[in-house]
């Protein structure tokens, strides 16, 4: 079967989506595009899209099985609910909502419709993570206890609405989402406690440079870093296990494992060790005999399967990937990251 898609909000997202979408999904055709943008209606017909003059029209469209959003952030909700009503199957760019309540009210929306409502975290296809959590699921590096994971840039300014309080922007909004939504998949115990530092170093109205700490119940720590004004990046991920490193320098994939020898015991001596920084013992280098360098494991990932996963779920073929109770979650962390920041501490949390 063929179904019929729509979007609504045709900027950089939007005409991604319809282009992913007509060049790797059999199962979808793309019909159509609302935008109240002129530029964007006149790029949608050079596309050979459908441009609807209303929301209306485009509810009352029987031919529509699903809508991806793909507006500014503040609009998500009102056009999500719409649709849910409408008999339309939803799918909405992240962060889904401004807060958890605004969720909630699409998620009940969407029970009583019957219809598929999903968020679209593509990021849980993104190499380096399947790479790490591929790493901690063969759990060969014995118990992960601390996760750091950043995405860095220098460019200082959040483009467009990005940069405006009122539509969701703001660097927590715009990445924090993907690399908490990430953790939240890596570790699979509650989220024990919060603390934030956001620096809004070069806006007058959000947050463009954030520190987030996390603590899980099950003693696991994680950082997560995005910086705008990051001249010297630090790796893309740097995981440390009872009984190994992993590192990832950044987007290429490019990094390492090292891993303990199971059958090469490290002995002291009473020596001191004499390094650069002077004598040490505790802090001398470890023995090359007592490790193995290994490369990363190897995998393939394909953002295209976020919407073939949504085909399937239509056909009732599979359950959803990218549920909406993962949503939820996520934004109740990002609700205590917000509280962390206004009270100027950590805040304690079960989620």
């Amino acid at each position: 079967m063929k179904y019929t898609m729509a979007i609504i909000g045709f900027g950089g997202m939007g005409s991604w989506h319809a282009e992913n979408v007509l060049s790797h999904i059999d199962g979808i055709t793309v019909k159509g595009v609302y935008d109240i943008q002129k530029s964007a209606q006149d790029k949608a017909l050079s596309h050979g899209l459908y441009v609807y003059g209303s929301l209306e029209e485009l509810l009352e469209d029987r031919e529509i099985d699903l809508v991806t959003i793909a507006t500014p952030n503040d609009s998500h909700k009102d056009y999500a609910i719409a649709l849910l009503k409408a008999g339309k199957n939803v799918i909405c760019e992240k962060p889904v909502t401004m807060n958890v309540s605004q969720l909630e009210e699409i998620m009940e929306t969407a029970e009583k419709s019957g219809k598929i409502f999903s968020i679209h975290q593509n990021r849980r296809w993104d190499k380096d993570f399947v790479i790490i959590k591929t790493l901690l699921d063969q759990g060969e590096l014995g118990r992960p206890y601390f996760i750091e994971s950043r995405v860095q840039g220098s460019r200082r300014a959040m483009y467009g609405w990005r940069g405006h309080k009122t539509n969701g922007g703001g660097m927590v909004l715009d990445w924090g989402v993907h690399l908490l939504d990430q953790l939240l998949n890596l570790i699979d115990s509650p989220v024990v406690s919060v603390d934030a530092h956001l620096f809004s170093l070069y806006s007058d109205e959000v947050d463009d440079n954030i520190k987030i700490f996390l603590r899980f119940e099950n003693k696991v720590s994680a950082l997560c870093e995005m910086s705008t004004n990051c001249l010297i990046n630090h790796p893309r991920w740097h995981i440390s296990c009872t009984d190994g490193t992993a590192v990832i320098e950044d987007w290429s994939c490019k990094g390492k494992i090292v891993k303990l020898k199971a059958d090469s015991q490290m002995s002291w001596s009473e020596d001191i060790v004499y390094t650069e920084a002077g004598p040490t013992r505790t802090m001398a280098p470890r023995p090359e005999y007592t490790t193995n360098i290994l490369e990363l494991p190897e995998v393939q990932t394909d953002w295209s399967d976020y919407y073939k996963n949504i085909v399937n779920v239509m056909e009732g073929k599979a359950e959803l990937i990218v549920k909406p109770q993962q949503a939820l979650r996520v934004m109740k962390v990002i609700e205590k990251v917000f509280e962390s920041e206004e009270t100027g501490a950590g805040v304690s949390c079960h989620i």
